[in-house]
């Protein structure tokens, strides 16, 4: 639990507070971007919340936090916030909240579908969200885009028998998947889903297409919201930059209106919008 003893003197005086347990993951400051700010030491309270609204979005933040860095002066009740995961992004496609540390703070995501639910990468195991995901349908697929975001998918594996997906190249994250995605070419996992491997980031990472309208990229693609462009992490780039370049090509021969990265800002606008934003973040990425 976060401490005032360790609270950041950066933080804005009030309620709620980050200590010095931050892992910088980002997440508080995408849940909640009105009230988190970053400085070299991660997040910090740059506002208090000044709407119903901001405070809700704080709470979910501190609900979420993988390293329960986010503290409130006084004891507040939770219950709401924590009820509100999985949060409904748009159509069947949730947040599940409750990030795991052991993803450094990676966003996980819910598809609830007639044919079969899928989690995509794992969220922290938590009673609460499992009874959540059940009352929805349960889990079929565990999709697993890369090693890094595994967390807890043993325990959902023990609780909804899950068929664990990731590719060969990271399977020794997974060494008992159910299924394992070989090579380069895509893999349908049923006419609304097709698995995209992208090796780059790390040499087994895949990207999930569900719809033609929503990509789950994991940390293969994602946001700057600053500069309203796509962009790639060639800082924490495991494997190749140069595969992952020619991974992010590939994607240029799919549609889709919405990015769901597990790390990084997600992105919503038309397909020929995303599609200009794709083909940008390629050339950026061959000149690097």
């Amino acid at each position: 639990m976060a401490t005032l003893a360790k609270r950041k003197a950066q933080n804005s005086p009030g309620q709620i507070y980050v200590d010095s347990s931050c892992i910088d993951c980002e997440t508080c400051r995408i849940l909640a971007g009105d009230v988190f700010g970053e400085d070299r030491t991660g997040s910090f309270v740059k506002k208090q919340p000044g709407t119903e609204s901001e405070k809700f979005q704080a709470l979910q933040a501190l609900v979420a936090c993988p390293t329960a860095s986010i503290g409130t002066e006084d004891r507040i009740d939770l219950a709401e916030a924590k009820a509100s995961f999985p949060r409904q992004i748009q159509d069947e496609v949730y947040h599940c909240g409750f990030h795991s540390k052991d993803s450094f703070g990676a966003f996980s995501y819910l598809i609830v579908r007639e044919e079969g639910n899928v989690l995509v990468d794992s969220p922290r195991y938590i009673p609460s969200l499992s009874e959540k995901i059940k009352n929805l349908g349960g889990i079929k697929y565990h999709f697993l885009t890369h090693r890094d975001d595994v967390a807890d998918h043993e325990k959902f594996h023990t609780d909804f028998w899950t068929q664990r997906i990731i590719h060969e190249g990271d399977l020794s994250a997974v060494p008992n998947a159910e299924i394992v995605i070989k090579g380069r070419d895509p893999f349908s996992l049923g006419e609304d889903l097709l698995v995209i491997p992208g090796p780059g980031h790390t040499r087994g990472h895949s990207t999930l297409l569900y719809k033609r309208k929503f990509l789950f990229s994991g940390d293969h693609l994602a946001l700057d919201p600053k500069r309203e462009r796509l962009i790639a992490f060639r800082g924490v780039c495991w494997y190749s930059w140069e595969e992952q370049t020619k991974s992010m090509q590939d994607l240029e021969n799919y549609d889709f209106e919405w990015l769901l990265p597990g790390h990084g800002h997600p992105a919503h606008t038309d397909r020929k919008r995303m599609s200009e934003m794709l083909r940008s973040c390629v050339l950026w990425m061959q000149k690097r």
